[in-house]
């Protein structure tokens, strides 16, 4: 079995699930684990049997492919110097923090014919796998991701951090171009918004209405779909899904049989497939960018206000 070379660089606690889930890939030599703070390094590269580095511009000649878990704000310069110098990229959600980072690293990878993907991990849950193959002209979708207050990813806020999961499934549910977007945050906790809800209405009459809010006390990551004698519900957290269907005069309730595996294991193990077989991604750089530009148009409204 082919094997590919991979480091991981930031090692929170996502870049240590990164590492954990590599080594658990057959098809993987996890080569590094890297970090500027070098006791977290060295933690990391102790527990997932690896090699430590701290600066990871040394790390060229040892890796085929790169998983980049640090900060958002370091995404487009840790992203650019792997891409320019030939190395896969897989790079964590939020892609980048502006437009013009995004279509940069997308026309490098273009450029240097890589796999460049972006971690929109929700595209791997098994209940959104399994209810897609039911969804066919949505009219109204309804999503809420809500939870405590994370500790973490406290240099964006609630738009960038978590409602992007759902405006990438919106966007990839919808075959239509969004129309026009209202939005309306406020901080809590941070400098940024904590809290947000938005509204998108579709051209072809579709309306989707998003809550994401890192400021709950209890963890919801939800979404329902309701199209033409059909409703569908999904929950990421418990894998579950539910289709309810108009039977005559009856309702109909049917659960959707999931394959509870790890959503973020299978994002991982089919970037190292994309390497491997040269396959486009399911989340490329371009696919990534449309859910970045809606978010960036939110967080904007938001702020106007």
């Amino acid at each position: 079995m082919e094997k590919i070379r991979l480091a991981v660089i930031g090692a929170g606690r996502l870049g240590s699930i990164h590492c954990r889930i590599y080594k658990e890939l057959e098809n993987v030599e996890l080569a590094a684990v890297c970090d500027i703070d070098k006791a977290r390094a060295e933690v990391a590269a102790k527990t997932y049997d690896t090699a430590a580095s701290f600066d990871y511009r040394y790390l060229l000649n040892q890796v085929d492919a790169v998983s980049i878990a640090a900060p958002t704000q370091l995404h487009y310069e840790i992203g650019r110097y792997f891409l320019s110098h030939g190395i896969h990229s897989l790079i964590e959600k939020p892609f980048t923090t502006d437009l013009k980072q995004a279509d940069a690293l997308i026309k490098l990878a273009r450029k240097n014919k890589l796999i460049l993907q972006v971690g929109h991990v929700e595209r791997f849950n098994s209940a959104f796998a399994a209810a897609k193959k039911i969804i066919q002209n949505p009219q109204f979708i309804e999503c809420h991701r809500l939870s405590p207050f994370p500790n973490r990813s406290l240099d964006i806020g609630a738009v960038l951090d978590i409602m992007i999961h759902d405006i990438d499934i919106v966007l990839g549910l919808v075959n239509s171009p969004l129309k026009k977007v209202e939005s309306v945050g406020i901080p809590v906790l941070t400098q940024f918004e904590d809290i947000a809800n938005a509204r998108f209405t579709f051209k072809n009459g579709c309306v989707a209405n998003l809550t994401a809010s890192r400021v709950s006390d209890e963890v919801m990551r939800k979404i329902r779909i309701f199209q033409k004698n059909t409703y569908i519900s999904l929950d990421y957290k418990e894998a579950q899904a539910s289709v309810y269907r108009k039977d005559g005069l009856k309702i109909t309730q049917e659960n959707l049989p999931i394959e509870k595996e790890e959503p973020l294991k299978k994002e991982l193990a089919s970037f190292v497939d994309c390497v491997i077989n040269r396959k486009e991604p399911l989340v490329s750089g371009e696919v990534a960018r449309e859910a970045l530009a809606v978010a960036l148009k939110i967080q904007k409204q938001i702020w106007n206000k």
